[in-house]
């Protein structure tokens, strides 16, 4: 049972892994590296690493993607401005 579950929750990570390197739009990607950090999250779990698994749950779930988001929302806002320099924020 236990190596069940090692090799679903390692199938589960390479299959978001993937998904997240062939996703193109940044605000997706974001998504997709969100439930990366989960599937890491349960794969550190599964492999009795309680605290790692703590750590990639809050950085890798939450932190990166929204630093990610935040990214990609200035610079559209910034390619916005550039594109119209008449308007004014």
């Amino acid at each position: 049972m236990n190596n069940t579950l090692i090799v679903t929750a390692l199938l589960l990570t390479a299959v978001t892994a993937t998904a997240a390197a062939i996703t193109r739009d940044p605000v997706r990607q974001a998504a997709v590296l969100a439930l990366l950090g989960l599937s890491l999250a349960l794969l550190f779990t599964v492999l009795q690493a309680p605290d790692v698994a703590l750590s990639q749950l809050g950085v890798g779930s939450a932190i990166t993607p929204l630093l990610i988001l935040l990214t990609v929302r200035r610079v559209r806002r910034q390619e916005q401005a550039d594109e119209h320099p008449d308007r004014t924020e």
